[in-house]
Parts: C-alpha cells; structure tokens; sequence
C-alpha cells in the first residue's frame, strides 16, 4: 500500500474528541474532470498544494440533499436542519502531507446555515435556490446563485449496484475526503468529517453543467465530466477546526 493510500485510510478514522455537528447527506452525485495542477495550484492559500493522483489533479462539483442538522446532542430544527447543498472542491495537502478538500464554493438554499457556515467553519457558502427532486431511479438537481442569471441542472442515476471504493484506485482518491482546509483570521486550519465509506455507484448523466465552476471562475474546457458517481448517503459526524500544518 503507498503512502498517499494510508493517509487516507488514517483520515477517515473518527477523531479522538467529541463532535460538534450531526447531519445526514442523503442521494449524492459526484462528477470529476481532469484539470491542470498548475491551474489548481494558483488558486490555494499558501500551506496547501494540489493533490495528484498517477500525475493528474481533479475538480469535483458535488451535490447531495442535507439532513437532520444539529448540533450533536441536540435535535434536528424542522426547516432550518434540511436543505440542499452543491460543492465545488478540489483535491489538496498540507505542508505535512493530511490530505483533504480545498472549496472554491458551497451552494445552499438556506439562508441561516450559509451565514452559520461562513462564521463558525470559514467556509464560502453561498445563498442560492436549489431543488433536489426524484423521478423513479433518476435525480435532478437545479442550483441556481444569487446574482447569476443562469441555472446549474443535473440529472442522474445509479448504473452499478453500490460499493465502496477499493483503497488506491482513482475513485479511492476521489471520494475517501474526510478533512477539509479553510483560511480564518489569516490562519489555515482543518476540519474533519467521519461516516462510513460511501456505497458508490456508477451514474448515467443525462443532464450536467459547469456553471457553478464558471461562478467561481475556475477555467474548464467544456466538457463533460471524466467521472460520475452517485451514492444513496451516510451518516455524518463533523468536528471542530484545528490548526493545519502550513
């Protein structure tokens, strides 16, 4: 087993220290396209560089219906604990090697979680209006941002019968993130997220687009994802920030 493949196993055991949130991400897509390390590598604070898989760097967008939202020990608040949520992210290491996910932008259509967010995680969230709907086997999501004139839509379904990636395959790579970078106050820190490891299945796209990444203008080539995947949702636990090796 390589080193890059046991950093990722040693991240999504559960920390030694009490969680702060509880929360349920439920009928997740991930769609993945190749993209330049040197492109990636611009747009990261200083303390983090591109992660790379066999010489090649990712940008995921990932959407999911979110949950249950509480704080643990607490109870879910009807409304605001479920919303919808759609990540633009990519694939990063500290100055120590902890590998995680950098977020270009995190849509979601509720208000208070999005100024929670920012605050307490220092994560840029963004108010937007978005549905996640099911028609049969197929799921649809439409995001749309505050003030951008055009809708993202994405249309989907399971192909494969689900599974968890296989420890240093590409999908391993991808999806086994369990600790995420932000910048506050001028520091790096790291927060981290423990579930099971996602049931992945390969997903039939018939809709996509790469208007949340042109929202955050990262340049992509207008193209279809190299990837998709779906997986039907995990319980999650979140922890507080620490510092991050910079």
């Amino acid at each position: 087993m390589d080193e890059a493949t046991r950093r990722l196993l040693a991240a999504r055991r559960r920390p030694d220290r009490r969680a702060v949130l509880r929360q349920r991400w439920d009928q997740l897509f991930f769609l993945h396209w190749r993209c330049d390390p040197a492109a990636v590598a611009r747009i990261l604070p200083p303390g983090l560089t591109p992660d790379l898989f066999a010489g090649e760097t990712y940008l995921g967008i990932v959407g999911f219906r979110m949950r249950d939202l509480r704080p643990a020990g607490l109870p879910a608040v009807p409304w605001l604990s479920h919303f919808n949520e759609l990540n633009v992210r990519v694939y990063v290491r500290d100055a120590s090697g902890e590998p995680g996910v950098w977020f270009l932008s995190l849509d979601c259509d509720r208000g208070p979680a999005v100024r929670i967010a920012r605050a307490c995680f220092g994560l840029p969230y963004e108010h937007a209006r978005v549905t996640h709907q099911a028609f049969g086997e197929r799921w649809t999501m439409d995001c749309q941002r505050e003030g951008f004139a055009h809708a993202a839509r994405y249309a989907w379904k399971p192909l494969t019968p689900p599974a968890p990636a296989e420890p240093g395959t590409r999908l391993f790579h991808l999806a086994e993130r369990y600790n995420f970078f932000s910048v506050r106050g001028g520091r790096l820190l790291r927060g981290q997220v423990h579930h099971a490891p996602y049931a992945l299945s390969l997903a039939q796209l018939t809709t996509w687009s790469e208007q949340p990444v042109e929202w955050d203008g990262f340049p992509l080539a207008g193209r279809a994802p190299d990837h998709a995947h779906c997986s039907a949702g995990v319980d999650v636990e979140a922890f507080g920030l620490v510092p991050a090796h910079a």
